[in-house]
C-alpha cells in the first residue's frame, strides 16, 4: 500500500537519504520525476522529498507505473537472502549429515530468531523445519541409490532408526523403504530482476515457476503434490540448477529459448495450448484467437485463455506473449508490469 503517515513517511525519507541496509526491504520508493523506483540503500543521486511516494511491496510500485532502478535493482536486492542466512544455509549444506544448533549460529556470528525470522516470513517454515527437510532429501537419495534405511539414519546422523523412520515419514508421507513409486518434489528459491520466484522440480522436470507473490500459489502446490502423489521438500536437482542458469542468461538477453527439461502433468488440451505457447517467437506476441487458430479450433478461444491460466510454468512456458486481439495486455497472474517488463525486455534482445 501507499504510505500516507507523514511520520513514516519521513522516516522512510531519512534512511533513503542514509542508504540504511536496515530498511532494505521494507519499503520502495518512487521517484515521480523519473518514473523509478529504489531500496533503501540505492547510490543514485537522491530526489526531493515532494517528489517521492512510498509503497510497501514491489508489486504496488510497479503497478503505478515506476520501473525498477538500473543502480540498485531492487527488484533483486530487496530479496536477496540475508548474509546471516546465507551462512545459517551454507552451515546446513556443508554440515549434510549435523543438525545446526542455536549456539552453532551464534559461535558463527548468525542471531538465531533472526534466522527463524526469515524462514517463517520468506519460506513458510521454520529454520528447523528446513533442515530436517534437506537432511531427509539426502536420506531420500541415499537410499536409492541402494543403501539400507539402517545405514542411512546412521550416514545422515540420527542416533536411532525409530527417530529417522518418524522423521522420514513425517516429511514425505511413508516409510524409509524405497520403491519406485516413492518420490518428491523438490522446492527451492530464487531471485530475478522481478522479483523471487520459487521453482519446484520432480526427477523428469522442472513442474512449476512462479512469483512468490503470485495469488493462489498455496493451491499450486497442493496440486502438484496430488498430480505427483510425492510430497514438496526443499532441495535442489540438476534442472533446477540448469533452470537457474538459463534464467540468468535469459535475463542477461543471451537466452530466448529453454532447454531445461519440463514436466506438466494436465490434460491433452492443455499440453497442446502450452506447446503452442513455447512455439511463440521470443520478442514477439500472439493473440488468444491465433493460439486458438494455430490449434486447428478457431472457436476455443475461452478454453485456450483457461489452459494458458493453468500453465505452472511462468517465462519458460511463455504465457507472458499472450495479448488481446486489439494488442492490449491481457491477464498474467504475476501481474500486467511484469508482462509489460518481460516483453519490452524480449523485444530490446531479440
Amino acid at each position: 500500500m501507499v504510505i500516507t503517515d507523514p511520520q513514516q513517511a519521513d522516516d522512510f525519507y531519512q534512511a533513503l537519504l542514509e542508504r540504511k541496509p536496515s530498511y532494505v526491504g521494507s519499503f520502495f520508493v518512487g521517484v515521480e520525476t523519473t518514473s523509478i523506483f529504489c531500496i533503501a540503500t540505492c547510490r543514485a543521486r537522491k530526489p526531493k522529498r515532494e517528489n517521492v511516494t512510498f509503497y510497501t511491496t514491489l508489486k504496488e510500485a510497479m503497478a503505478a507505473g515506476f520501473r525498477p532502478c538500473k543502480v540498485c535493482r531492487p527488484t533483486e536486492n530487496a530479496h536477496q537472502t540475508p548474509r546471516e542466512v546465507q551462512a545459517a544455509i551454507d552451515l546446513v549444506r556443508d554440515s549434510e549429515k549435523a543438525k545446526i544448533t542455536d549456539q552453532q549460529l551464534r559461535e558463527e556470528g548468525i542471531r538465531p530468531i533472526y534466522v527463524r525470522r526469515w524462514f517463517n516470513q520468506h519460506y513458510g517454515m521454520t529454520f528447523q523445519a528446513f533442515q530436517r527437510m534437506y537432511r531427509i532429501n539426502l536420506a531420500y537419495q541415499e537410499l536409492k541409490s541402494g543403501k539400507s534405511a539402517t545405514v542411512t539414519a546412521l550416514d545422515t546422523g540420527y542416533e536411532s532408526l525409530s527417530g529417522f523412520g518418524y522423521t522420514f515419514k513425517k516429511v514425505l508421507g511413508h516409510s524409509p523403504k524405497y520403491n519406485s513409486e516413492n518420490a518428491v518434489i523438490l522446492i527451492d528459491r530464487l531471485t530475478t530482476p522481478l522479483g523471487p520466484m520459487f521453482v519446484c522440480a520432480s526427477e523428469s522436470g522442472i513442474c512449476l515457476l512462479e512469483f512468490v507473490d503470485r495469488r493462489m500459489l498455496e493451491t499450486e502446490f497442493e496440486d502438484i503434490q496430488k498430480r505427483f502423489k510425492a510430497p514438496i521438500v526443499n532441495g535442489e536437482n540438476q534442472h533446477i540448477k540448469q533452470l537457474k542458469q538459463e534464467l540468468e542468461e535469459y535475463f542477461s538477453g543471451q537466452r530466448g529459448v529453454f532447454d531445461v527439461h519440463l514436466d506438466t502433468p494436465g490434460t491433452d488440451f492443455q499440453q497442446q495450448v502450452w506447446q503452442a505457447l513455447q512455439k511463440i517467437p521470443y520478442g514477439h506476441t500472439a493473440s488468444y484467437q491465433q493460439q486458438a487458430t494455430s490449434l486447428n479450433n478457431p472457436k476455443a478461444v475461452r478454453a485456450v485463455a483457461r489452459a494458458n491460466g493453468m500453465n505452472r510454468v511462468a517465462i519458460v512456458i511463455p504465457c507472458h506473449r499472450v495479448i488481446g486481439k486489439d494488442g492490449s495486455l491481457t491477464g498474467y497472474a504475476g501481474g500486467l508490469e511484469r508482462k509489460r517488463w518481460l516483453l519490452d525486455h524480449e523485444k530490446q534482445h531479440a
